[in-house]
């Protein structure tokens, strides 16, 4: 449908539906905050029998990534990337995070949705994008260490955090459960992404209990530092407008809450005893509840996942909510 079709379309639900008319002017103030645009994302190349991306509408990565949870997984991924020294370097030595925090959320607001729901030529067009300016970020750490963001192990050091990240925030957020064979699919077809950004060492996890070990085993090389609290502080606090604010602090609180105990120990996180389990997940869940309502959008085409998480109120729109 052309913009100014949909626009008028918009236009005519609102004027006879007041509670449409709120969700639209909501709609349009998290997508200025997700993606920096108030506009519906681009529509993405059409797809063919041949070419439906990365994933397809028939996976559980369509199905997970099209959900509010993706704002706790994604919060919690980059937290947990704080804790290897290596890649912390990079960040503080090369990221402009403090001077553009939501810059670099729009950035990669963009990069997961067009690797998860777009063509295949469009994934692979932004994962050389990434390999292009990861070529530049590279230095020496703190300690010593040479390190460089396209070194394969840091590569599967991000890509398993935001693997696990995402799969552990839709296990507790998001709208319907997932089997457990679900949850190794999702981790598999994750696996093909890994291959193509270069996160081959050691060699990806296809299941959830590997991806479990992948994390376990990589545990030695993790901790924390004074720029690494510092990052941790800077992400759970950031200077955001006023309005967002509440859920922001919503969002952090959730994104915490799923953070290893030692981690949050290392990072100097305050937790309050119980307080996750009593008022922050259940404020967590109901919050992104309100965000799928908001953004709620048909799925792309006319199909639908076939897994059993298959969703009818907010199926990927071209470029996702990621």
């Amino acid at each position: 449908m052309p913009a100014s079709a949909a626009a008028e379309r918009n236009d005519t639900v609102a004027s006879v539906n007041p509670l449409e008319m709120i969700r639209l002017e909501l709609q349009g103030r998290v997508r200025s905050l997700l993606t920096g645009s108030a506009e519906a994302p681009p529509r993405l190349q059409t797809r063919s029998a041949s070419d439906d991306g990365l994933f397809g509408p028939a996976s559980v990565t369509w199905v997970v990534h099209s959900d509010a949870s993706m704002l706790v997984g994604g919060l919690r991924a980059l937290l947990l990337q704080t804790m290897h020294p290596l890649a912390m370097a990079g960040v503080a030595d090369h990221s402009g995070y403090r001077a553009d925090p939501l810059g670099r959320l729009h950035r990669t607001s963009t990069y997961v949705g067009i690797t998860s729901f777009g063509t295949r030529s469009q994934a692979e067009a932004a994962v050389r994008q990434v390999r292009s300016v990861h070529g530049r970020v590279q230095g020496t750490a703190p300690d010593g260490r040479a390190y460089a963001a396209n070194d394969p192990h840091l590569l599967g050091w991000v890509h398993h955090t935001l693997v696990d990240s995402f799969l552990r925030a839709y296990e507790r957020f998001g709208q319907h459960p997932l089997t457990a064979a679900d949850a190794d699919r999702y981790v598999a077809e994750q696996s093909v992404l890994a291959d193509l950004i270069g996160a081959k060492d050691p060699a990806p996890a296809t299941t959830k209990a590997e991806l479990r070990a992948w994390m376990a085993g990589i545990r030695p090389e993790l901790g924390a530092d004074r720029r690494a609290r510092e990052a941790a502080r800077f992400l759970l606090f950031p200077p955001l407008p006023t309005p967002v604010l509440p859920a922001f602090a919503i969002t952090a609180s959730a994104a915490a809450g799923l953070l290893p105990v030692w981690v949050r120990r290392d990072l100097w996180i305050p937790t309050v005893p119980l307080a996750d389990a009593i008022v922050v997940r259940p404020v967590a869940r109901a919050m992104t509840r309100a965000i799928d309502w908001v953004l709620q959008a048909p799925h792309a085409g006319n199909s639908r996942p076939t897994t059993r998480v298959g969703r009818d109120s907010f199926g990927p729109s071209p470029g996702g909510t990621a």
